[in-house]
């Protein structure tokens, strides 16, 4: 695990749960305002209630990607590009992405309006993720069918999904999204700045980076009583290396209005992470891509986020936080015909290829530099 730099902020404590619940569910009687109240399991406040959360950066899929995970039977194999991370993704009570894709069904597209075969869902989910983020720069790249069957795949594999609704009933039934395990309770919003100039299909729904709707949503969520809420933005500025100035009052915003901690995406390369109001609030401003086939700088590797919290006594605290670097290491630097691998930074070198282990340190300095990690 990495080591966070504590810098002066905002912002103040709170944390985490499990059994994944949308905001009106069967984990729990809905009150007024479409929380979750706790159910008969939930412990006496002087118990101990530990949960660890795991998010990771984008997932895309571009053409190479696409082409290197077809098999000969003409199906999508993934299980090669998620092995490397596996265990560590399991590992976590909740695991969450961002599916920087769209599910529309062949013909499948990469970049610029991206389609992907379902069975990298089916990759995704088998690598451990539990929930994944839909509102981000392509969830409308292609259109109406798009995003509806991207919900659609969803929801029949049975994945949790925050961020793309298919009308304002299904928002507000599902939005705020709850986490709850025995009286630990955690509100996720999911948001991005827009959907590259193209028109969002009525009568569906994107949750966008827009303060007023936010505003409501953080009102909502606190009606639940969480011990902590997460926001989980789509921001920033391409290949940018640190937050800009948007990012940073966007951010002072949200923890006034009472985010805890902020984990962020977009910029498809790593930026830092920073410890605030004498670490009681994380932000991570971009964890970089988890997997693609981009070639700038940066881009190829990224970092993974870990959070444990700790509640007791009907106070919850972040008790554990750090990060895992990796990299992806793509055909035909790999020596294999197919598959894009996600490995960690730490991966034996007597498993790599020579051109490998080079991309590997170019990407290791390169990130340790932004993170301005010593070691």
């Amino acid at each position: 695990m990495g080591k966070i730099e504590i810098k002066r902020f905002v912002g103040y404590v709170s944390i985490v749960m499990l059994t994944m619940c949308p905001a009106a569910s069967a984990c729990g009687r809905a009150d007024a305002a479409g929380g979750t109240v706790a159910d008969s399991s939930a412990r006496a406040d002087s118990a101990e209630v530990k949960l660890s959360l795991f998010f990771a950066g984008d997932l895309m899929q571009h053409m190479p990607q696409i082409n290197a995970a077809r098999q000969q039977d003409g199906s999508y194999n993934y299980d090669e590009c998620f092995a490397g991370i596996k265990k560590e993704v399991e590992r976590a009570d909740v695991s969450i992405a961002n599916f920087e894709t769209t599910l529309a069904g062949p013909p499948f597209s990469g970049y610029p309006k991206f389609s992907a075969p379902d069975d990298f869902l089916r990759g995704v989910i088998d690598a451990g993720f539990d929930i994944l983020l839909t509102a981000n720069n392509h969830c409308v790249d292609t259109g109406r069918k798009g995003i509806e069957r991207t919900l659609t795949m969803m929801d029949s594999l049975g994945v949790r999904h925050l961020g793309t609704y298919r009308d304002i009933r299904e928002r507000e039934e599902n939005y705020p999204f709850v986490i709850e395990k025995e009286g630990l309770r955690i509100a996720l919003l999911n948001f991005t700045y827009g959907t590259n100039d193209l028109p969002v299909p009525v009568p569906f729904h994107v949750n966008m980076m827009d303060t007023t709707e936010i505003a409501a949503d953080l009102e909502k969520a606190r009606a639940m009583h969480p011990d902590v809420i997460i926001a989980l933005p789509h921001w920033g500025e391409e290949y940018q290396t640190l937050p800009s100035k948007e990012q940073r009052d966007m951010a002072e915003w949200l923890m006034k209005h009472g985010v805890d901690h902020i984990i962020g995406g977009h910029p498809h390369v790593v930026q830092p992470i920073e410890l605030l109001d004498e670490g009681r609030s994380l932000i991570a401003w971009s964890m970089g891509n988890l997997v693609s086939n981009q070639s700038k700088p940066y881009t190829y590797g990224g970092y993974m986020v870990r959070m444990e919290v700790v509640k007791k006594g009907g106070e919850a605290v972040l008790s554990d936080h750090g990060y895992t670097l990796y990299w992806v290491s793509r055909p035909p630097d790999n020596g294999y015909r197919h598959q894009h691998r996600i490995l960690p930074i730490d991966f034996p070198d007597s498993l790599l290829t020579a051109k490998e282990k080079t991309l590997r340190n170019t990407i290791r300095s390169g990130m340790q530099k932004i993170l301005k990690k010593e070691d």
